[in-house]
């Protein structure tokens, strides 16, 4: 029997970005990430080297699984039975494979958690216009939305605390593995990393309450005032991008980590822990423009560099997410909801905005979005 708490909703929806399992798999995906760009197959090869240093697999899709084991675990704790569908945008098992499982297991009304944390495009709309144009493609969208399961979407959580509590775990842990390595905590820096994003993009995602960049330096400043604490003297911390694409004339948001290290040494900066704040898990962009790539850099620059860990399934975390649920089925229940936060922004908005997180600022992309006040185009 589904706890009363999480009624209207009768399945979760764990939603993701996806990633190859084979290296047949990584220039088809590719293709998806890219679709309607133009990219030649000799450019994705080139770019696919990223993942076939790893075997040609990405990590993404087991860590994916971990969380929704570890989402299941944590709803059968509380007493709540809850079904946990995963559902990725460019990768198996793609959009429409989570929405037939729905409708297999007789889902009505799904609850949709995606894993990114912060509202722009990329980490939210972009979710959100693939669910509808999946559904369009199966003949199940009509003007007010869903014509079969009904979505709704937890609200983007970079300022919810069980995040917050999972980075700063992970940064404490990050110094002590610094001191392990011979490095001094007290004269390190934290450099928190994210993936960086067109400058148009960050533009259009003001309309969320602040910007995509703006999310992030109101969380580091919150995790870096509670490792602060913890270990009882200040840490200095910075943010810095990683994973940039598209053409060079194309303005994305800087620094770039890699730069950003060169400058941290030139100012005579010598321990660094790297702090991926801007995902949930050690996906590609971690393990390869961080522990790869950046600890390279570190390296060639005589730095004592460590990464922190992702918040992936720790308890704080996954914890965190199941309460954001709780929250959610209130707010769909028409309760008056205390939307619990960190830092100086506002909870942000469940239910999407019309021109919410456009991918240009102030051009609308003509694609229909579910999970706002109306099927946004």
């Amino acid at each position: 029997m589904q706890d009363v708490s999480l009624t209207p909703y009768d399945a979760l929806l764990l939603y993701s970005f996806g990633g190859p399992n084979k290296p047949e798999d990584v220039v088809p995906f590719l293709r998806n990430v890219t679709a309607g760009k133009g990219i030649p197959d000799s450019r994705l090869e080139e770019v696919g080297e990223h993942y076939y240093g790893f075997g040609g697999k990405s990590p993404i899709n087991e860590q994916n699984l971990a969380l929704k084991a570890a989402l299941e675990a944590e709803l059968a704790k509380r007493g709540i039975e809850l079904p946990v569908v995963w559902g990725n945008r460019n990768w198996e098992p793609y959009t429409k494979d989570a929405v037939a499982e729905l409708e297999s297991l007789g889902a009505e009304h799904a609850v949709v958690l995606v894993t990114s944390a912060y509202s722009s495009y990329s980490g939210c709309r972009q979710y959100r216009e693939d669910l509808a144009v999946t559904l369009d493609g199966l003949g199940k969208l009509g003007p007010d939305g869903s014509t079969t399961v009904q979505f709704d979407k937890v609200r983007s959580y970079f300022n919810h605390p069980g995040f917050a509590a999972a980075n700063v775990d992970a940064v404490v842990e990050g110094f002590e593995a610094l001191a392990a390595k011979g490095g001094d905590p007290r004269a390190a820096r934290v450099v928190f990393v994210t993936h960086s994003i067109p400058t148009t993009m960050e533009a259009a995602s003001r309309i969320s309450h602040a910007t995509y960049s703006e999310q992030h330096l109101d969380l580091a400043a919150v995790v870096a005032a509670n490792v602060s604490e913890r270990l009882g003297f200040d840490v200095p911390w910075d943010l810095a991008y990683c994973s940039r694409s598209g053409p060079p004339s194309q303005p994305w948001l800087e620094p770039d980590v890699n730069d950003h290290l060169e400058k941290l040494a030139a100012d005579g900066v010598r321990d660094v822990v790297l702090s991926p704040i801007g995902f949930v898990s050690d996906h590609m962009e971690v393990a390869y423009d961080l522990d790869t790539e950046a600890m390279e850099t570190a390296g060639a620059l005589g730095m004592t560099a460590v990464r922190a860990g992702t918040v992936g399934t720790r308890e704080p975390f996954v914890s965190g997410l199941v309460d954001l649920l709780l929250e959610r089925a209130a707010i769909a229940r028409g309760e008056d909801v205390d939307e619990a936060t960190v830092g100086s922004l506002p909870a942000f908005r469940s239910v999407c905005a019309p021109g919410c997180c456009l991918r240009r600022d102030g051009e609308p992309s003509g694609i229909p979005a579910l999970c706002g006040v109306a099927l946004d185009a």
